[in-house]
């Protein structure tokens, strides 16, 4: 903008010029016609200059605010800044200042805001103004809320004259000044813990040896040595003791050790250079036996610490894995507490935001640990997966999956060749059997023939004249057939092809109750399809791969328990917990002190449950599964063989499949499942590791 004084003093120069040329050049007509339109010029200029509106400081105020909000930075210190504030802070500073102290405290939400003047002073006639500013942004330590006063100057500039801002360090937060430092003290939050419903310890903060080295004093020559009783590679050894930031007197950590490992601790600790101390550590009391349950925690990986950063986790950060630990975690975690503080010269510290540590909830689960425990003990040997639920409120007493692992061992500090050991291990020791499905096998008789019950196409006392061990509805069926195991009944029944777990019997009653029927029954009375209602997520049961039965083929493998039907072990526990209980199927629960659901009324009437308890029985006391009969106790239940294979007339693997309970004790169905079983017996091998399980509870 030219001022009005430059204005005048062009005019008058150039009239200057104008009457010098009068006398040579010009006419009188010419020389009033300048004359005239230097008196316009001159009047335009008057005009003009009384329109032009002078800077406001509200409204430089109000762009520094906006790039304030934006935190541009540079900008800011360069267009807005006064010629004092200049002197006293370098760009550098200033910019370098505000960024740092903004990422280091985690400021966020930024929103700085004044109120502009309503009167109608003259700022023409100023040469300050002052200004009040809320200031207001969230931290990792809390909000920070504040007002302070902005004070601008006028200046002249590049012959123009404006409004700066007279800057100082408590705009970036409060009470900061020349000299202070700015701190973070952050408090860890205690994760909570997991029990069981005895109060048995699952997953508990504790703690561990931490070995370390301190290098300076550390003889090279025992690094294999070291290696060796720390059961880990000279290579990872040498790999933390060559990281940037260590130093010939720091101690470095190596690897942890459980307290149990005492002696261990010891003897590697009398090793010049070597030494330990006691650190926190979360700790699984029952090893193996629950691993698959509580799972463990550990370290983000940088894809995970990506998706869950915006919750206030860093790379430092340990995070439930899997198991309940990651199931859950929201509730496990807590919320670390900070302070953001200020430290003067003097020694002083002020508090600019607070957050208060909250720590972890303990999660009571419904298992009962040393149950599982039991299970654990007789399945461990060999791959397989069992469910012991409560059939009248639908808690899980044991989730068991096998073999496994040592929860503990990833949580100190797994090494890579024996990582690498068990994610090779053909028996899959990693993997969660308890959360998948599976062909149910035989087990799928006493489901398919509530479903025949309780829609009327199932006559109990109808009987099949079944001759042989195989059998095929008519040609059309081309070389396939029906195959059972025992041919000592021909006039077959409901209790018969249950007692002998007939094949041929269920497929004619599955032909005989029809598709329809048949696939309508299991999704809405027992739920195939569905998301299973428990807090820790299974795979959910099917009928087929496309939820459909087409062929009479299908149909009557289906409704023996091969085709395409796959159960999830807590699931057909559940289902026959649904038969136990009078006829009504329990939402399984994890959670302790929960109010019990039922997820499927009357999948039977309560005559029809009762009729099935005691076919149930007697398929132990006198049928398929008299091995499971254990001393003082009534066992029940029923048997299956999946067989896992590529055709009829092949041989595959077998899976053996037990689903019992005991009727003077009813308030425990276990379903137990073990693969590979087709060398061992197929069923009956499950059978016979059930009744261990039994013989051992008093």
């Amino acid at each position: 903008m030219v001022q009005f004084g430059d204005f005048v003093l062009k005019l008058v120069c150039l009239f200057e010029r104008m009457n010098v040329e009068e006398n040579s050049t010009l006419g009188d007509d010419d020389f009033m016609r300048k004359i005239l339109i230097l008196c316009f010029l001159l009047i335009f200029g008057l005009v003009l200059a009384g329109c032009q509106e002078q800077s406001k400081p509200d409204d430089r105020l109000k762009d520094y605010v906006k790039l304030w909000n934006k935190q541009t930075f540079d900008d800011m210190y360069g267009s807005y800044l006064s010629t004092e504030t200049k002197d006293s802070y370098k760009k550098k500073d200033f910019v370098d200042r505000y960024k740092k102290i903004y990422e280091d405290a985690g400021v966020s939400d930024l929103k700085v805001s004044f109120k502009e003047r309503k009167d109608d002073t003259d700022w023409d006639k100023k040469k300050e103004a002052e200004f009040p500013v809320t200031i207001r942004f969230n931290t990792s330590a809390g909000e920070v809320k504040y007002d302070q006063k902005v004070k601008l100057t006028k200046e002249e500039r590049d012959d123009k004259e404006d409004w700066y801002v007279n800057w100082d360090p408590s705009f970036i937060l409060p009470e900061l000044e020349d000299g202070d430092k700015v701190g973070i003290d952050t408090i860890t939050a205690q994760r909570g813990e997991i029990y069981d419903r005895n109060d048995q310890p699952l997953a508990v903060n504790g703690e561990a040896f931490q070995i370390g080295i301190v290098p300076g004093e550390f003889d090279e020559s025992n690094l294999k040595k070291v290696a060796d009783l720390l059961d880990t590679s000279e290579e990872a050894i040498k790999k933390e003791l060559d990281q940037s930031w260590v130093q010939p007197e720091y101690f470095v950590p190596i690897k942890k050790l459980p307290l149990s490992e005492r002696p261990l601790a010891l003897e590697v600790i009398d090793l010049d250079g070597l030494y330990s101390k006691r650190v926190k550590a979360r700790e699984y009391p029952f090893g193996e036996a629950t691993a698959h349950l509580t799972g463990y925690i550990g370290k983000l990986t940088a894809e995970k610490l990506e998706k869950v950063k915006d919750k206030g986790y860093t790379a430092n950060s340990l995070i439930g894995v899997s198991g309940t630990e990651e199931v859950f975690e929201d509730k496990l975690r807590g919320k670390d507490g900070q302070r953001l503080f200020l430290t003067k010269e003097n020694g002083d510290e002020v508090t600019v935001a607070e957050q208060e540590v909250e720590n972890g909830k303990n999660v009571k689960l419904t298992i009962d640990a040393e149950l599982q425990k039991k299970i654990y003990a007789q399945m461990k040997k060999e791959p397989g997966t069992a469910a012991a639920m409560n059939p009248k409120t639908g808690e899980a007493l044991a989730l068991v999956s096998t073999p496994s692992f040592d929860p503990n061992e990833m949580i100190l500090g797994i090494s890579s060749d024996r990582y690498k050991e068990l994610s090779e291990d053909p028996d899959k020791p990693l993997e969660n059997r308890f959360q998948i499905t599976y062909s149910p096998g035989s087990t799928m008789k006493g489901i398919t023939a509530s479903v025949g019950l309780k829609s009327g196409k199932l006559d109990p006392n109808k009987t099949y004249d079944i001759k042989g061990k195989t059998w095929k509805k008519d040609e059309s069926w081309g070389n396939y057939k029906v195959v059972r195991v025992f041919d000592n009944d021909s006039s077959v029944d409901l209790e018969s092809g249950l007692k002998f777990s007939d094949n041929i019997y269920f497929a004619r009653v599955g032909l005989d109750m029809g598709a329809d029927t048949f696939v309508k029954g299991l999704k809405e009375n027992f739920g195939f399809g569905e998301d299973i209602p428990f807090e820790y997520p299974l795979y959910n049961s099917q009928v087929s791969n496309d939820g459909k039965i087409e062929k009479e083929v299908q149909l009557a493998d289906s409704a023996f328990g091969q085709g395409q039907v796959l159960m999830n072990i807590v699931h057909l526990a559940s289902a026959y917990g649904g038969i136990i209980n009078d006829g009504n199927m329990m939402e399984p629960q994890l959670v302790l002190d929960q109010e019990p659901k039922v997820w499927k009324k009357e999948v039977v009437t309560k005559e029809q449950a009762n009729m099935l308890q005691t076919d149930l029985r007697k398929v132990v006391s006198e049928g398929i599964a008299t091995k499971a009969n254990s001393e003082g106790k009534a066992i029940a239940g029923k048997t299956g063989t999946a067989e896992i294979k590529s055709e009829q007339g092949s041989k595959g693997r077998e899976n053996g499949l037990f689903v019992s309970y005991d009727q003077n004790n009813p308030d425990m169905v276990l379903a137990m499942l073990l693969e590979n079983v087709q060398d061992n017996g197929g069923s009956t091998h499950t059978v016979q590791v059930t009744k261990k399980f039994y013989d051992s509870l008093k």
